[in-house]
C-alpha cells in the first residue's frame, strides 16, 4: 500500500487544529481549507486555501492543484456530492463520501437510523414550509425540537413549548441553516419529539479496518441554544445503557463504512437510550480527551484513517471541559486576559483556539480539568473557564 503523505482538510476551526497537530506527529502533510483567511488549522498546517468549500468549482480546482492522498472533511459546509467524485478518482476521503454525505444532512442520517437500522430514536417528522410545519406538529406535540437538517454547533435550534413559537422557531432554523439546505428552495426542518432525558452523551466510536470497534468511555455534556457548554468523561450511565449505546453505534457506524471516529450522540432516560445524532469526525464535547485519555480523539481518528495500530486506550483521570466564549460583537481579537489566574487551579490546562474575530458567543478557547470525579472535574473547568476574558 503507498503512502498516504498529504492530507487536505476541509474546513479549519479548533477540531481541525488539534487533528492537524495529531498528522503532524505522524510526519504528514496537511493543507487546511476554510472560508477566512488565519482559521486555526491555517496555523499550524503546511499550507492553506481560502475559498467557500460549497462552491463545486473552487472545491476542485485546489484538489487538482494540491493533489491530496486524503480529503478529511470537518465541517457541514461543503458540496458533498463533490467527494464522491473525489473518491472514484483515487482519493481517500474520510471515513467515505457516502458516510460524509449521509451525516452532514439530517433527514439522511435519521432516516438510516429509524427506517433502515431501526434504532429508537424520537418520532420526527420533516417540513418544507410554515405551513407544512402548523399542519403536522400535531405528530409529535409539544413540547418539541426544531432543527435545520443541515447545521453546526447548534446554530438554528429551538425547544418550542406552544403554537405561538412555530414561527419564531421556522425563521431561527432558517437564519441558522449550513451549506445548500440553507440556499433557495428546498429549505427544510426536522421536527423531534422532545424525550425527557436526564443525560445526554457522545460515545467516541472508532472503526478500524483492522481490529475491533474501539469505544471510549461515554462522554456527558450539557447544552445551551443547542452548542456545547461543558463535557466530562466518564459519564454516569448504567452498564446495559452503555451496550444498547455500543450496539447502535456499532451498527450505524459499520453501515456508513470507512475508518475512523465518529461522535455518536445519545439521549439517556431512566431506562431508555435513543439515538440522536452522529458526526464522522472527532466531536466538540470529545476535547475532553486531550487531558483524559494518552491518546486523544484526534490521535485516534488520525491512526484509524491512516490504517495505524490502536493500542489499548489508557484513561488517565476523570476530566472535564468548559468552553470560552466571546462576549464582544464582531472584532479582531486583541488578546485573552485571565490566563494566569486560570491556569493556577491545580490540573487546568487552557486551549485558546486562536480565532482571529470575535462574534458574540462564539467559541474562543476550553478550559480542560482533571480530578478526583467527573463532577468535580466539571466544577474546576468552569471555574477556569470563567476567569478567562476576551479582549
Amino acid at each position: 500500500m503507498p503512502k498516504k503523505n498529504k492530507i487536505m482538510l476541509l474546513g479549519s476551526g479548533e477540531l481541525g487544529k488539534e487533528l492537524v497537530i495529531s498528522a503532524k506527529r505522524l510526519g504528514k502533510h496537511v493543507v487546511a481549507v476554510d472560508n477566512y483567511k488565519g482559521a486555526p488549522a491555517m496555523q499550524v498546517a503546511d499550507e492553506f486555501e481560502v475559498i467557500s468549500m460549497l462552491n463545486a468549482e473552487d472545491l476542485a480546482e485546489i484538489v487538482r492543484k494540491h493533489k491530496p492522498d486524503i480529503i478529511v472533511p470537518e465541517v457541514e459546509a461543503i458540496r458533498t456530492t463533490l467527494l464522491k467524485d473525489f473518491e472514484k478518482s483515487g482519493i481517500k476521503v474520510v471515513p467515505t463520501a457516502k458516510a460524509a454525505h449521509t451525516t452532514m444532512n439530517r433527514d439522511a442520517i435519521r432516516d438510516l437510523a429509524a427506517n433502515k437500522l431501526k434504532l429508537k430514536t424520537a418520532k420526527y417528522f420533516y417540513a418544507e414550509s410554515l405551513d407544512e410545519l402548523k399542519q403536522k406538529i400535531n405528530t409529535v406535540g409539544f413540547p418539541c425540537v426544531i432543527k435545520p437538517i443541515m447545521s453546526s454547533s447548534g446554530k438554528g435550534q429551538s425547544t418550542v413549548k406552544s403554537a405561538a413559537g412555530l414561527e419564531k422557531a421556522w425563521n431561527v432554523a432558517r437564519a441558522g441553516a449550513r451549506g445548500d439546505s440553507s440556499r433557495g428552495e428546498g429549505f427544510k426542518i426536522i421536527v423531534e419529539e422532545f424525550i425527557s432525558f436526564h443525560l445526554e452523551i457522545t460515545l467516541l466510536t472508532v472503526r478500524q479496518k483492522k481490529g475491533p470497534h474501539v469505544f471510549l468511555p461515554p462522554i456527558g455534556h450539557r447544552q445551551e441554544g443547542g452548542d456545547y457548554r461543558e463535557s466530562w468523561i466518564p459519564a454516569d450511565m448504567k452498564p446495559n445503557q452503555i451496550r444498547a449505546a455500543k450496539r447502535m453505534a456499532k451498527k450505524i457506524t459499520d453501515e456508513l463504512g470507512g475508518h475512523g471516529i465518529f461522535g455518536v450522540e445519545f439521549f439517556v432516560t431512566k431506562n431508555d437510550v435513543y439515538f440522536s445524532e452522529l458526526s464522522p469526525r472527532p466531536h466538540d464535547t470529545g476535547m475532553v480527551t486531550l487531558v483524559s485519555h494518552d491518546l486523544s480523539e484526534f490521535d485516534l481518528h488520525m491512526r484509524a484513517l491512516l490504517e495505524l495500530p490502536i493500542p489499548k486506550l489508557n484513561m488517565i483521570s476523570p476530566s472535564a471541559s468548559a468552553v470560552i466564549l466571546s462576549k464582544k460583537e464582531s472584532q479582531p481579537v486583541k488578546g485573552y486576559n485571565g490566563l494566569r489566574s486560570a491556569l493556577a487551579y491545580r490540573d487546568v490546562d487552557v486551549r485558546i483556539f486562536g480565532k482571529p474575530t470575535h462574534r458574540k458567543g462564539r467559541r474562543m478557547g476550553v478550559a480542560l480539568a482533571k480530578a478526583s470525579s467527573a463532577k468535580a472535574a466539571v466544577r474546576v473547568a468552569k471555574n477556569a473557564a470563567a476567569r478567562v476574558s476576551v479582549l
